[in-house]
């Protein structure tokens, strides 16, 4: 079960029906709704992520665009988040519609932040850490927060539900961004070192690029010339980028727990720490 469809079914227990103190509660239909648009967002995200990539597995299995053609894959991807649009309206709740309709508008912007970078060191990485909030972390907190205002929440929780979605986000695609480097291409069912092969400095790479000056051409060229990679790769693999990148992940991490902590302690609250855990100790 993915981290979307975890957080569909623990993030209306604790912020639908906590109060009711009765885990075994069922959800609101419209809050079911929510996770199901949910997964259906990030399903229509890795398909139309497949196209632009070229990729060619993905869970080792091969992708959209490899069995049915690019043209198809695009299709299939637009007919989801279409699909995901008509359940969203059935929700009747503007404010939530507002909030869900920011995740696509976050998407965009993320992907549309991924095609350049900064020339400044210092603001290279304020730029990566926004990004990947927008691609992967706004999915997440938008989906928590709305959650939370179908419970009629007060607004303190509601922001608690954003803040946790936020930071286990963030720290989801920094953990991914690590495995990029250190896995094998047969757990993670994909290419290792993808990011490199498509031009993309994560957050291993500009810690490298501390230790290491040299890296920065590399970067503003994204990769493109002879050597780049595995050069990049040398690199990282010599310094603590590693280290360095799972800390960061485990600071977001502990950030998630912290804004859970002002909830009552009972299976919730420790199925969404537990959630944490998962999420940063994940191999694959």
């Amino acid at each position: 079960m993915s981290v979307r469809s975890v957080w569909g079914v623990m993030g209306v227990s604790t912020f639908g029906i906590t109060r009711a103190r009765n885990l075994y509660l069922t959800a609101s239909k419209e809050q079911q709704t929510i996770a199901l648009v949910t997964e259906m967002i990030h399903t229509a995200t890795l398909v139309h992520d497949d196209v632009i990539d070229l990729a060619t597995t993905r869970r080792g299995q091969p992708v959209a665009n490899q069995v049915w053609g690019h043209k198809n894959a695009v299709f299939a991807g637009d007919f989801i988040l279409a699909r995901s649009s008509v359940s969203l309206s059935q929700v009747n709740n503007p404010v939530v519609v507002e909030l869900m309709s920011l995740i696509l508008d976050s998407l965009i912007r993320g992907e549309i932040m991924q095609l350049g970078t900064r020339s400044k060191s210092e603001e290279r990485f304020m730029h990566y850490i926004d990004k990947t909030y927008k691609k992967t972390g706004s999915l997440l907190a938008h989906s928590c927060k709305s959650v939370a205002v179908l419970a009629q929440c007060d607004p303190l929780l509601c922001e608690a539900a954003f803040q946790y979605g936020r930071n286990l986000g963030i720290a989801f695609q920094l953990i991914d961004d690590m495995l990029d480097f250190i896995s094998t291409s047969e757990v993670l069912g994909k290419p290792a070192a993808a990011d490199l092969k498509l031009g993309l400095a994560t957050a291993p790479v500009l810690f490298a690029s501390e230790m290491y000056p040299e890296l920065e051409p590399l970067i503003m060229r994204r990769f493109s010339d002879k050597g780049d990679v595995e050069l990049a790769l040398s690199r990282v693999k010599s310094s603590d980028s590693i280290h360095k990148t799972l800390l960061l992940a485990q600071q977001f991490g502990k950030a998630a727990v912290e804004s859970v902590k002002h909830l009552s302690e009972g299976l919730e609250r420790t199925a969404l720490e537990s959630l944490v855990e998962d999420v940063l100790t994940r191999t694959k």
